[in-house]
Order: C-alpha cells, then sequence, then structure tokens
C-alpha cells in the first residue's frame, strides 16, 4: 500500500479506495459498530439515540419551513397560513415541527431523568454531563425564539414577557433587552433576530451534541448497576445488539409522535397563538409551552424579580455542579434506599411546578408553587450531600455480568423466573 493511506478492511473496492483516504467508514464500524458497550441496558438507554434522531428531523423540517416563511412582523403570521394551506404538505411539514418540540423536550427530559437515577453525572462523566445541559440550555434558547416566529398573540407577549426578564440584571440589563429587541419594543428587528438564531442554533446544538459523543466514548457509557466494566464478559458489541433495541424503541416512539402529528397536532399549543399579534391587546394570562412551566413556576413563585430571575437560572445551573454537590461514591439508585426516593420525588415536584406554572398565580398555587421550589433546591443543595454522607448504600456485585448470568440448578431446565441456565464459569 502507498506511504500515507490508511489499510482498510472494507470487502467493497469503490469503499475501500474511499476509506485508505479518508476512513470515516473504519471510524462508524469502530465506534457505532464493534463498540463494546455494558451488557445490561435497559430502555431508558434508548432516549439517547431518540433525540439525535428528533434533532436531524427537526433540522429537515425547519430547512423546508424557511424556505417558505417571511421574517417580518407584516407578513410572518400570513406566511404560516401559506404553508398550512397552500403549500405542498406543508401542514405535514409543520406539525411535524411544531410536535417534534415537545418530543425533543419528552425525550431529553426523560434522558435527563435516567442520568439522575443512575448516577451518570458522576466521575469520570462529568464533563459528559456539562456538555448535556449546555445543550438543554441550547434546546431551550432555540425553542423559545421558534415559538415567537408564528406572531401570534402568545408569540408576541411571549417574546415580550420572557425578554423583559433581561432588564432585573443590575446595570446592563436595560442595555441587553434593547438589544434582544433591536429597538424600544418587541417588533420586526426582534423578529428577524429571534429567526437568524433560531436557524443557527440547531447546527450549534449539533457541534455540541458530537462533543457529548467523543465524550461519551471516551470515558464509556455508564450502566443500571452504576459499576464500572471488568472485561470482557460484562460488553456487547453495540451493533447489532443495541442498534436493534434502539430501532425498536424508535419506531415506538415514531408512531406516538405520528399520533399527534395527525390526530391532536393543536394540543400541546395554545390557540391563543391562532390569533395574529396585536401589540394594543394583551392575552388575559401569558402561559410558555409546557416544556417550560417548571421554570417559570420558579419564576412567579418569588415576589421579588431580580430573586425570581436569579432563581430560575439557578434552577438550571444548579444541574451544572452536581457531580460535587452528590458526595456519594455508588452511583446508580438501586443500590442507594434512601436516595432512589429521592430523585421519583424530584420528578413529582417538578409536574407539581409544571402545574403551578399553567395556573394564574392566586390561592392554593402561589403555596404549592412556592414549596415546590423550596424543594427543588433544597433536593440538589442539601439532601443529595447530605444523604451522600449519611446513607448506608447497599453491596455492590463484583461484575455486570455475575447477577446476569447465574449458577443452573439441580434439576437442569430454567431457571425458576424465565432465565436461562449457563454455567458460571461463563461469568
Amino acid at each position: 500500500m502507498a506511504a500515507g493511506l490508511f489499510k482498510s478492511e472494507v470487502k467493497n473496492p469503490v469503499l475501500r479506495w474511499v476509506d485508505t483516504r479518508l476512513p470515516l467508514i473504519t471510524m462508524m464500524q469502530k465506534e457505532y459498530g464493534s463498540f463494546p458497550t455494558p451488557r445490561n441496558f435497559n430502555y431508558f438507554w434508548n432516549f439517547g439515540a431518540l433525540a439525535t434522531v428528533t434533532l436531524m428531523i427537526m433540522i429537515m423540517t425547519g430547512v423546508f419551513l424557511a424556505m417558505n416563511y417571511t421574517p417580518n412582523a407584516n407578513m410572518a403570521f400570513s406566511s404560516v397560513q401559506h404553508i398550512m394551506r397552500d403549500v405542498n404538505y406543508g401542514w405535514l411539514i409543520r406539525y411535524v415541527h411544531m410536535n417534534g418540540a415537545s418530543m425533543f423536550f419528552i425525550v431529553v427530559y426523560i434522558h435527563i431523568f435516567r442520568g439522575l437515577y443512575y448516577g451518570s453525572y458522576k466521575f469520570p462523566r462529568e464533563l459528559l454531563w456539562m456538555l448535556g445541559v449546555v445543550i438543554l440550555l441550547l434546546m431551550m434558547a432555540t425553542a423559545f425564539m421558534g415559538y415567537v416566529l408564528p406572531w401570534g398573540q402568545m408569540s408576541f407577549w411571549g417574546a415580550t414577557v420572557i425578554t423583559n426578564l433581561f432588564s432585573a440584571i443590575p446595570v446592563v440589563g436595560q442595555s441587553i433587552v434593547q438589544w434582544l429587541w433591536g429597538g424600544f419594543s418587541v417588533g420586526n428587528p426582534t423578529l428577524n433576530r429571534f429567526f437568524s438564531l433560531h436557524y443557527l442554533l440547531p447546527f450549534l446544538i449539533v457541534g455540541v451534541v458530537f462533543l457529548h459523543v467523543v465524550a461519551l466514548h471516551i470515558t464509556g457509557s455508564n450502566n443500571p448497576l452504576g459499576i464500572d466494566v471488568k472485561g470482557p464478559q460484562d460488553t456487547l458489541p453495540f451493533h447489532p445488539y443495541y442498534t436493534v433495541k434502539d430501532s425498536v424503541g424508535l419506531c415506538v416512539f415514531l408512531l406516538i409522535w405520528a399520533a399527534f402529528v395527525f390526530f391532536m397536532p393543536n394540543l400541546l399549543g395554545d390557540t391563543i397563538n391562532s390569533i395574529p399579534a396585536n401589540p394594543l391587546q394583551t392575552p388575559a394570562d401569558v402561559v410558555p409551552e409546557w416544556y417550560f412551566l417548571p421554570f417559570y413556576a420558579i419564576l412567579r413563585s418569588v415576589p421579588n424579580k431580580v430573586l425570581g430571575v436569579a432563581l430560575m437560572f439557578a434552577s438550571i445551573g444548579v444541574l451544572f455542579v452536581l457531580p460535587w454537590l452528590d458526595t456519594s461514591p455508588v452511583r446508580s439508585c438501586r443500590f442507594r434506599p434512601i436516595y432512589r426516593i429521592l430523585v421519583p420525588l424530584l420528578v413529582v415536584d417538578l409536574f407539581a411546578l409544571g402545574y403551578v406554572g399553567a395556573h394564574h398565580p392566586q390561592g392554593f398555587v402561589v403555596l404549592l408553587g412556592r414549596v415546590a421550589t423550596a424543594w427543588y433546591f433544597l433536593h440538589f443543595l442539601v439532601f443529595t450531600p447530605l444523604v451522600g454522607w449519611f446513607e448506608t448504600p447497599l453491596p455492590l456485585p463484583e461484575s455486570i455480568a455475575k447477577p446476569i448470568v447465574r449458577k443452573p440448578h439441580s434439576g437442569g431446565g430454567p431457571i425458576p423466573g424465565g432465565a436461562v441456565a449457563k454455567p458460571m464459569e461463563n461469568a
């Protein structure tokens, strides 16, 4: 082989010619074919792949929508109606994109919950976790700017309310708001800026996802037991085992997504946004999309505007330092009898905050919001370090293989419970 060429093992002569000069095929085979992965993944490990597929679909549908959208305050709403009524399959592309935002947040939130429950943020995966939080922040910014683009009533007033929050920042707050607006109120410059950023940020997300995946392949995947891989007996090649498993999860996920698109496309949206934006008529209540509701509830649960904004941003910021707040040496909640109760309680708390964010702040809702906000920060800043110090974890298994491969019982045949008997030496 000529000097400087990569030694490729690809059989096809055309592909081998390419691979010797640019070994992408070999790299993909190494990273997604023979790459060793823990053998005990459950379906919670599907959601990273689902998020990647959703991101690709969102980018493709977004590019097609941008071809027919007009980022002008006088024509934006009409251009969206044109997409829905006149563009071939425009209604389908828009509904896929619109509901895809909710699907994206659903899979990412479940992905985050899996990381919290199984301790995927702990050593040596701290940077992997922090990159994931960056992706979440970029998603939120992208989704907010995308929600403004239809230029309906909720789009306009949502942009007005959310951008005004930056005015709470001392000294530079008002300057930031005017920069976001492109003037002294939400208008055409605001819409142009949001359209440009909404188009750009998904490609930035792709870049951070690439770094996220690189960090994952350097440190290796966590697993439901939260223990390190001890040898080849603990792993399986990614293909075909997990490509097939991810494909099953993807089919189910796409069916759910399709059910929303075809049977209830506006269920997760706000009907007020079907009315063109009117700067002279304020809606009775400005409510953000459901995936922002817990953070909106934290903002409203504090009477002081500056403190409310600070707590809202801190609710995401605390995730960055979570790897150092958790003092337990054990990763997985399977072996943490106290903390495995606290993590589901955190999920309940987030649902309570979502309920608060969707309702007018009066009476019981105010009290619930304050209690839920306090619990959220107590979970990360107090319970997580304290439980790590005082909790007595259960004994950890020696390896991933031993809890899976059992010793055959004396009668032969299947082990009670349906597992197939295998000799212990395979462990």
